[in-house]
């Protein structure tokens, strides 16, 4: 387990940094060189490049070799690690907040299920 929990703090890590959230999100949206991820910024090349290192290094990115093009690519493995990981805690708080529907509703004398009837309408309401 040790091993996955360090990958997650790496991508975590990794993604902490906007420049590199926001080189994720271009990547979402195709492959790109080094000097196409550079453009939009105001550093040099070799600030880029240690981005994409901790990018790297975290299994977020990997780079290949295209003819003469070296594109970046997203690797999107990591993020079923990522949603795996938030999804279990979702789970967990949405379960703790049930939970306390059936306090709530049991101390303002509704029965259950209809309280979790109207929490589940106000939760569709709010999506919808």
């Amino acid at each position: 387990m040790v091993d996955k929990d360090d990958r997650l703090s790496r991508v975590f890590g990794a993604l902490a940094d906007p420049t590199r959230r926001d080189m994720v999100a271009r990547l979402a949206a195709g492959d790109a060189t080094v000097s196409e991820l550079a453009a939009p910024y105001d550093v040099s090349m070799q600030a880029v490049s240690k981005h994409l290192k901790v990018l790297e290094e975290a299994g977020l990115v990997r780079r290949s070799r295209d003819a003469q093009r070296r594109p970046v690519h997203l690797d999107a493995e990591v993020f079923d690690l990522m949603t795996k990981w938030i999804e279990r805690y979702r789970q967990q708080a949405e379960e703790r907040y049930r939970r306390l529907d059936d306090v709530l509703a049991r101390m303002q004398g509704k029965p259950i299920a209809a309280a979790t009837a109207d929490e589940n309408e106000r939760h569709e309401g709010a999506a919808g």
